[in-house]
């Protein structure tokens, strides 16, 4: 069945592919995606913020032959000299740590660490970037697999996981919740606001013309929504809006461990894994479709797809450009990549 939001669907994607046969003229119009330096590390399970003009992120997973490797390690990527160089390191391995730069500082918040229960042991600790990482408090709970942004000097943590009985040392310990906090790094001070309107993990977000916008993500037990959620800071309110489409490369819905940023008040949205029927990767996959959303016809466009297909990936914009950095290339933790590569609209 053909219905207006699958002919808007085609219709941007046919308005934002790039030409089969460029020109001189037409060769460096966009949207496209690009090669950049790679992380010096291979490292999925990550979170990234813009600096000024660098981008920074730390910790995070990758196999190796003894089994997963859990990471302390820190990098910072120049976006004029297309440089890496490394950072100092977090105080103890973590993956998933949400990375979000405020007031100048990159602070470092929750995830996951290695204990004797498991290598999903969640944590509330907060660091900040200030010459070396340092201690900065404590979460009011734990919420890993959240999503993180930065509005009018509070960090917002929305959604994600935390354990939902006595144990957390494994992922099935986690559960979904729909958990809003709102943090103060000027004192410490956190607040509650209004919760996630679909308890979820995995999702992405960025803030658009003073709006949060949420996008994505799973749920334990129903897998991957593409639901759009947006929030107002001001009034304390969600809506509900389109949501990014199945793909159609694969049929399946584009949702968990995905990332987004924003270009000219776009949302950019890509990546992110699905499991298989079974609900474990043996069945699964990973996407490579790209989508843009029009926020004045609540329409999302397919653009062109990555280059490296992955999940658990880290995005962050820099003026005009968004980079999607690192990231598992196959489903599951089984290969971890260095890629990164940057998509522009024009």
């Amino acid at each position: 069945m053909i219905n207006r939001r699958t002919l808007m669907t085609a219709a941007g994607a046919l308005a934002l592919a790039p030409a089969a046969a460029p020109t001189a003229a037409n060769a460096q119009r966009g949207p496209f995606w690009d090669e950049r330096a790679p992380m010096p590390w291979a490292i999925q399970e990550i979170y990234a913020a813009a600096w000024g003009e660098r981008i920074i992120t730390a910790g995070g997973l990758a196999m190796t032959p003894e089994g997963f490797h859990v990471s302390d390690r820190t990098a910072i990527y120049d976006t004029r000299r297309d440089v890496w160089e490394e950072g100092p390191r977090l105080p103890e391995a973590r993956h998933h740590p949400m990375i979000v730069v405020a007031d100048d500082k990159p602070w470092a918040l929750g995830g996951y660490r290695r204990s004797a229960q498991g290598d999903w042991t969640s944590t509330t600790d907060i660091w900040v970037l200030d010459g070396d990482w340092t201690p900065a408090g404590a979460m009011p709970g734990p919420q890993a697999e959240t999503v993180g942004v930065e509005h009018a000097g509070r960090i917002h943590l929305i959604g994600g996981r935390a354990p939902h009985g006595s144990g957390d040392g494994g992922w099935n310990d986690q559960g979904d919740i729909a958990v809003h906090r709102v943090f103060n790094p000027g004192d410490g001070r956190w607040a509650e606001a209004a919760p996630l309107p679909m308890a979820r993990n995995s999702a992405a977000a960025c803030v658009v013309d003073g709006a949060i916008w949420v996008a994505g993500g799973r749920t334990v037990a129903g897998g991957g929504t593409g639901r759009l959620d947006r929030y107002d800071p001001v009034t304390d309110r969600w809506d509900t809006l389109a949501p990014i489409p199945p793909s159609p490369a694969t049929g399946r819905q584009v949702g968990g461990g995905l990332a987004m940023g924003a270009i000219d008040g776009r949302l950019v949205a890509f990546g992110g894994e699905w499991f298989g029927s079974d609900n474990t990767s043996r069945q699964g996959g990973v996407f490579a479709e790209t989508w843009t959303y029009d926020a004045m016809r609540d329409v999302w466009f397919e653009g062109p797809p990555m280059p490296t297909p992955r999940h658990g990936l880290a995005a962050a914009g820099v003026g005009s450009a968004l980079y999607a950095i690192a990231g598992g290339a196959v489903v599951g933790g089984g290969r971890a990549s260095a890629a990164v590569e940057v998509f522009t609209l024009l």
